[in-house]
């Protein structure tokens, strides 16, 4: 069992929580880096949410 499995597994059920956690991490890494890197991280937010969260509740970007 790989470890991505393994944290899958741990999240499942808790999608929402999972999310939270995923824009609190994003606005923190732009917070640091004077969103110098806002589009990085928007997209690895993204990636995060499809791989751990509920990528169809989410608001579009604008």
């Amino acid at each position: 069992m790989s470890f991505m499995d393994k944290i899958k597994g741990m999240l499942k059920g808790h999608e929402g929580t999972a999310d939270k956690g995923i824009d609190k991490g994003g606005d923190y890494a732009d917070q640091r880096t004077g969103n110098k890197y806002q589009s990085q991280v928007d997209t690895a937010q993204d990636r995060m949410r499809d791989e751990f969260g509920n990528p169809q509740d989410r608001p579009p970007r604008s």
